[in-house]
């Protein structure tokens, strides 16, 4: 079987310029790749160390998944990122993002914590 090497989220958002912000602004992105080079995106790609998440405009995306047209943004999608220092990310975040969970130690032994993106999307970070 052949070997799976990453796995990239791609969400599709309302507004892609208001996303690229909060990503960027608030969560410490930068724009890797984008189409087209410049904005207005209808695709970019967000790096931050070795984290990827695409963001996708969804008249675009719907071109090439048209059983998704129409659904609704945000709905049960969650990310999951583990991170080294969670208190002092969710000390940094908690004035500036919609907390959505409150930093916890769970049962299973990880720190973590959840925000909301624009679009109801839901971040989980984790440190374990």
């Amino acid at each position: 079987m052949p070997a799976l090497k990453n796995l990239i989220p791609n969400i599709w958002v309302a507004d892609m310029s208001r996303s690229v912000a909060f990503y960027t602004e608030r969560l410490g992105f930068s724009v890797a790749m984008a189409v087209p080079d410049k904005p207005p995106y209808v695709w970019a790609r967000l790096l931050r160390d070795d984290v990827a998440i695409d963001l996708n405009n969804p008249e675009t995306a719907a071109k090439d998944y048209p059983g998704l047209s129409g659904k609704p943004l945000g709905a049960t999608a969650v990310l999951f990122i583990e991170v080294e220092g969670v208190r002092t990310l969710h000390d940094e975040l908690k004035s500036d993002v919609a907390i959505v969970m409150p930093l916890i130690k769970q049962f299973y032994g990880a720190t973590e914590f959840a925000i909301a993106d624009p679009d109801g999307y839901v971040i989980t970070f984790a440190e374990h």
